[in-house]
């Protein structure tokens, strides 16, 4: 298992300061759609390090921090106790971001690889999911379309462990107010307008790391 005591141990000085979209869908939004959506979703004169319509605590906005010596531009590494995604940039530095993960087990630790990333995706809920909580999914079993409201928001970046789908997702959410805690049924969760900064500058076949949210270490904020 990849644990945050990993992270923090081999890392210590690295920073300071569920899910299925169908590749054959019948309808697909249109651009001018999407573009409205994206309006939608972002704050008007948004500023990603001061905009705050959604209430979050002031640690979970996106901040620009340095990043250790050697990691790879371009990765993610989930902090799943503090509850930070970080992008690692070129020349020393990363992107960090507020995020909510999986309640209870159903958070995956693990290694995965970025190889499918959809702007405003299809979703739909595994059966696994309907199994689990059938009241819950009964009427959307079928799947949501795109749009504000569906549960991967606005974009998505899919985890695979080799060629193997692992329906775990990074991915945008209508109820930002989850932030900070657990609330999804596998996938780490941003507010909308973070992702699409995020998502702009992840890259097909991009590594990330999702750390234990088990672990005993206090995080530092």
């Amino acid at each position: 298992m990849l644990t945050r005591r990993h992270f923090i141990q081999t890392t210590a000085a690295l920073f300071s300061a569920s899910i299925s979209s169908p590749l054959l869908a019948d309808t697909w939004p249109t651009e001018a759609e999407k573009a409205a959506w994206d309006g939608q979703v972002t704050p008007p004169g948004y500023n990603p390090a001061t905009s705050n319509p959604w209430g979050l605590h002031p640690r979970f906005l996106p901040q620009r921090v340095v990043a250790k010596d050697g990691l790879v531009a371009g990765d993610i590494h989930v902090d799943a106790v503090a509850r930070y995604l970080y992008h690692i940039e070129e020349g020393g530095t990363a992107m960090r971001y507020g995020v909510a993960i999986a309640r209870g087990k159903l958070y995956e630790p693990g290694v995965y690889t970025i190889k499918r990333k959809v702007r405003w995706p299809h979703w739909q809920p595994t059966q696994n999911m309907i199994d689990r909580d059938p009241e819950l999914y009964a009427d959307i079993a079928d799947g949501m379309e795109p749009g504000p409201e569906n549960a991967l928001g606005s974009r998505a970046l899919y985890l695979y462990v080799g060629d193997r789908d692992t329906y775990l997702r990074i991915h945008g959410t209508p109820h930002p107010s989850s932030i900070g805690g657990r609330a999804s049924s596998g996938c780490v969760r941003m507010v909308m307008a973070h992702i699409n900064d995020l998502y702009a500058n992840v890259a097909i076949g991009s590594t990330a790391f999702l750390y234990s949210a088990e672990d005993s270490v206090t995080p530092r904020s």
